[in-house]
């Protein structure tokens, strides 16, 4: 292979993963531009189409699509190995590409890697905050944070969080001449506030428990966020009951901002998880980052 091929073939990687001319060029920055006329002249030296192009999309054609699945697990491979050489380094360097929620940001990650980014001061981290089921092998991120019941199987999880426990609140003044609901059913006679989730494009089933037995909920409102901040800020403004983590709820609860309500039906789920593809080495960055969040299993 001539060497200057190379950089064709990892631009091609990322147009054919970001499925966008403009997202791939801002990863590897380049212009979008210099990037096109890349991908012209690698289809050119080939002889076939690797793309389709439309005004608002780009996809790979039948060709694209399987030099995408034969090469990109090579330059993975080739990225991880060079990234593993900050082992020869005195003091453990480079980014470390986190795909999350933006509660375990704040209540787990920042508190604990903030220490770290103090001491290591060549380690950079990067939180890419997403509600949908990630591939972070082909997004490229070095690891992943996810509930436990949500983890795939052939990914290393490491626990970084005790269980956690959701509950649902709202406001005294939207409470203010309305009943309460006493069992998950009354809230069809509420406004609730609802959260997408991209993975499945539509509104999260507010999920109770109760002596073992399971019970989903869809509601409806006024108001609809992809934010766990939004849900509690929405709340507090009176804008109707909210499914948040009861931890955030909490200071509200004594401040009195917020009433507690079904409380008996409030379920728990598995702690946050870090996980990160088996059969990579972890680089010294990474490896530090996982010591930095483990907590012991429970």
């Amino acid at each position: 292979m001539m060497s200057e091929n190379l950089n064709d073939l990892q631009a091609f990687v990322a147009v054919a993963r970001a499925q966008s001319f403009t997202k791939a060029a801002a990863q590897m920055g380049l212009s979008r531009s210099a990037l096109s006329h890349s991908m012209r002249t690698l289809e050119e030296r080939l002889g076939v189409r690797l793309l389709t192009r439309t005004t608002r999309s780009v996809s790979v054609t039948e060709a694209g699509d399987r030099l995408l699945h034969t090469l990109a697990p090579r330059l993975d491979d080739i990225d991880a190995e060079l990234a593993a050489l900050a082992a020869w380094r005195d003091k453990p360097a480079g980014m470390v590409r986190i795909s999350t929620h933006d509660h375990a940001i704040t209540t787990v990650l920042w508190p604990r890697l903030l220490p770290l980014l103090h001491a290591y001061p060549e380690i950079q981290v990067e939180f890419a905050v997403d509600y949908a089921m990630t591939d972070i092998v082909a997004e490229r991120f070095d690891a992943g944070v996810r509930s436990g019941n949500q983890l795939d199987k052939d990914m290393i999880a490491v626990r970084i969080s005790p269980d956690l426990r959701m509950a649902v609140a709202a406001s005294p003044a939207y409470l203010e001449g309305r009943r309460l609901p006493l069992s998950p059913a009354d809230l069809t006679g509420h406004r609730c506030i609802n959260l997408r989730l991209p993975t499945y494009g539509g509104l999260y089933a507010w999920e109770f428990e109760k002596g073992g037995q399971a019970l989903n909920v869809r509601v409806t409102g006024q108001v609809t966020v992809n934010n766990t901040f939004w849900l509690l800020r929405a709340a507090l403004d009176g804008m109707g009951l909210a499914y948040v983590p009861l931890d955030l709820l909490q200071p509200h609860f004594e401040q009195g901002t917020l009433v507690p309500v079904l409380q008996d039906w409030w379920p728990s789920f598995p702690g946050y998880h870090l996980y990160y593809a088996n059969r990579r080495q972890p680089s010294p960055a990474l490896t530090l980052v996982i010591e930095a969040l483990r907590i012991e299993s429970r």
